[in-house]
């Protein structure tokens, strides 16, 4: 479990800045469930989804997405993920493959959050941001997502990691500006059991 404490390159919890905000949202808190729903309801609306707002620069570090209160569901999962390990709760990062219109392919990654809850274990949450058709709630222990899995190539990775995937870190840094990094969405392949 310690890996989802520890501060790295894109998760860099021990930034200054990120322990100035992680310590302002669990001011009068009274336990973990709180603190860590204060730092998701910050993410989800106070940092804008890059897509959504038609905003740069594209973020990858988490003290650069709080800085910059911009970045793609996968940048804000780095920052959600900093500011609850601040708070000495264990968090790690979550993908969906979904299609990119809710329809048909092609396919793309989906970045958000698992945060380990003493009385419910590991809770998934999806900190991109909520608009009209998106309402991704901190409500467990129902996971209230921003996307359901749909169609036939969908799927909701099982996966609890540490570190950002490479496959995501590299379309964050390559990305020239947020229509960029849209149009270039990273995808994996889904390996199925025969």
């Amino acid at each position: 479990m310690q890996e989802y404490l520890e501060s790295s390159q894109y998760i860099n919890w021990q930034h200054p800045e990120i322990l100035e905000q992680a310590k302002l949202l669990s001011v009068g808190k009274k336990d973990k469930l709180q603190i860590a729903k204060a730092c998701f309801i910050f993410v989800r609306d106070e940092i804008k989804h890059s897509g959504d707002f038609r905003l740069n620069p594209i973020t990858c570090i988490a003290s650069d997405v709080l800085k910059q209160g911009t970045g793609y569901c996968y940048a804000k999962s780095h920052l959600l993920a900093a500011l609850l390990r601040a708070n000495g709760i264990f968090s790690g990062l979550c993908y969906q493959r979904l299609t990119r219109d809710n329809k048909k392919p092609p396919f793309c990654l989906h970045g958000l959050n698992a945060i380990y809850l003493d009385e419910y274990g590991w809770y998934r949450v999806d900190a991109r941001g909520n608009k009209p058709s998106v309402k991704a709630e901190f409500s467990p222990p129902v996971e209230k997502m921003a996307f359901p899995v749909i169609i036939e190539g969908e799927a909701d990775l099982p996966e609890i990691w540490a570190e950002p995937l490479s496959v995501i870190v590299q379309v964050l840094e390559n990305g020239k500006d947020y229509l960029d990094v849209l149009e270039n969405l990273p995808d994996i392949q889904l390996i199925k059991a025969k």
